[in-house]
Formats: C-alpha cells, structure tokens, sequence
C-alpha cells in the first residue's frame, strides 16, 4: 500500500473508533437522566431491559473501538516502514501506542459505569 492509502485507512479507522463511541454514550447519558426521572424505583424487568441494552451496545462498541484501535495500529507499524514518511505519517507512528487507551481503558470505564448503574438500577 502507498503512504497516502495508509494515511486513509488509519483516518478510517479513528472515525470508526469515534463513532462506535456515540451509542453506549448516548445511552449511558440517557440512563442517567432516567434514573433521576425515577427509573430505578420502576419494575425489575424494566430495569433488567435496560442493563441488557446497554450491555449490548457497550460490548458491540468495545467490540469495534478494540477492532479499530488494533487496525489502526497496525497500519501505524506499516507507515514505519515507509521511506522518507510525511510529517503526517511520523505523526501517526508517535500516536500509535495511545490507541491502546481505546483498546483497554475506555472499554474498563465503561464497564466501572455499566456496574454502578446495575448496582443503582437493582439495588436502587
């Protein structure tokens, strides 16, 4: 692959990684809202349908951040092996260790907030 096909395909996967965010957070978001409009002193099945809805996006989007992180690094290891790379290619290269705050720690953090709202959701 040429420099430029791997500046796009890196460029593909950050905008992967973004929007595989948006779901579990918007969720997250609006969970929180319905906890405080009284959802976690609703019925137990209610609550346990929202625990599985959010456990569904959280885990399909860690799914995809982790994919997306991982390709994303890969391509950085292949923009290291270009002769004279751009400054946008070096810049990658320097970036690429960071991914992996997308690969493990945000993924830990959602699911840190996943537990502390199960526990509010059934505990209340």
């Amino acid at each position: 692959m040429t420099e430029r096909e791997l500046l796009e395909l890196w460029n593909k996967n950050r905008q992967q990684i973004v929007v595989s965010q948006m779901a579990p957070t918007f969720l997250l978001i609006v969970t929180v809202g319905l906890i405080t409009l009284g959802l976690a002193g609703g019925p137990l099945f209610l609550s346990l349908a929202t625990l599985g809805i959010l456990l569904a996006s959280g885990i399909l989007g860690a799914l995809v951040q982790y994919a997306s992180a991982t390709e994303a690094m890969a391509v950085a290891a292949d923009l290291a092996q270009v002769k004279s790379p751009s400054a946008a290619s070096r810049q990658v290269i320097k970036f690429a260790p960071w991914l992996n705050v997308v690969r493990f720690v945000t993924p830990a953090i959602f699911t840190l907030i996943f537990l502390f709202l199960a526990s509010i959701l059934l505990v209340g």
